[in-house]
């Protein structure tokens, strides 16, 4: 990702932080007011604003917590090939402060997409932080194994597995070794899906 030079990427990200600064200043929010409630320090905010220093997938989420958005629209904002169809391999990685917990996370397609795909590599830590999304989401597993917690309940997940996390579940899930690899779909946030209505069954 371009806000650094870790993932070999030097030019899919180049505007993720002047998309950080003006969803800031939208949110009339000053560099000072979105350390504290990131708790993230305020020259980092500053360096990353100024395409100074790299940004992990975790860092961003708590951004984007903060602007009322995700971290994902928030790199479908600062994309720089938004009508591609193509993605190459390697292209569109995110890397995390600690590759051996954190793994990284690469985006599958470009720009804002009805469709999001996520392929997630590593990501040992088991985090407290649990995600719930307005949409369905699919959770396959390319290779190794993660475990899921939702609704109170955790389960193994292996090479070939998939587990449907329906929408509004709190969930979150850690892969097992840093070459898991982990797929992940679903209907962008902000979209409606329609669904048929319900029907009670004929007798």
């Amino acid at each position: 990702m371009s806000v650094g030079n870790q993932s070999g990427d030097p030019v899919r990200w180049p505007g993720l932080g002047r998309v950080v600064h003006d969803r800031r200043r939208a949110a009339r929010l000053t560099l000072a007011a979105l350390a504290a409630k990131t708790e993230l320090s305020q020259s980092f905010l500053s360096q990353l604003e100024n395409g100074r220093t790299n940004s992990s997938l975790r860092s961003l989420q708590r951004i984007a917590d903060a602007l009322d958005t995700t971290a994902i629209e928030l790199l479908a904002a600062a994309d720089t090939a938004p009508e591609s169809v193509l993605v190459r391999a390697g292209e569109g990685r995110l890397d995390q402060d600690d590759p051996g917990q954190d793994g990284s996370v690469r985006s599958l397609v470009h720009g804002r997409r009805d469709l999001r795909a996520l392929e997630f590599t590593g990501g040992t830590e088991r985090g407290a932080r649990e995600f719930t999304h307005q949409n369905d989401e699919l959770i396959y597993v390319i290779s190794g194994t993660i475990t899921l917690a939702a609704n109170g309940t955790e389960v193994t997940l292996s090479t070939g597995d998939s587990y449907y996390c329906a929408a509004g579940v709190r969930h979150r899930w850690w892969a097992h070794a840093d070459d898991t690899t982990t797929l992940l779909l679903a209907v962008a946030d902000g979209l409606t899906v329609r669904r048929a209505p319900h029907r009670p069954p004929r007798t």
